[in-house]
């Protein structure tokens, strides 16, 4: 092998470190994801059909978002 493909061949290596790198750190966060939605799905007298204490305090996103752009109308 000559320099120039001695080269490529460590690009390619570079490249596949870095695909490697950035497929465990995706599968970490996975893992850490679904662990904390198993922690929410098994709170105590949580039902799919209740929402949880925080929801039932704010109010819906699409209701902020639509009272924002009542108020922008307004002015």
């Amino acid at each position: 092998m000559n320099a120039a493909e001695q080269y490529v061949a460590a690009a390619y290596l570079v490249v596949l470190v870095l695909v490697l790198t950035y497929v465990l750190i995706i599968a970490t966060k996975l893992q850490r994801l679904e662990r904390t939605l198993d922690d929410v799905s098994s709170t105590k007298g949580a039902t799919p059909d209740e929402p949880a204490p925080e929801e039932q305090t704010r109010p819906a996103a699409s209701a902020r978002r639509h009272r924002g752009g009542v108020e922008a109308q307004t002015r």
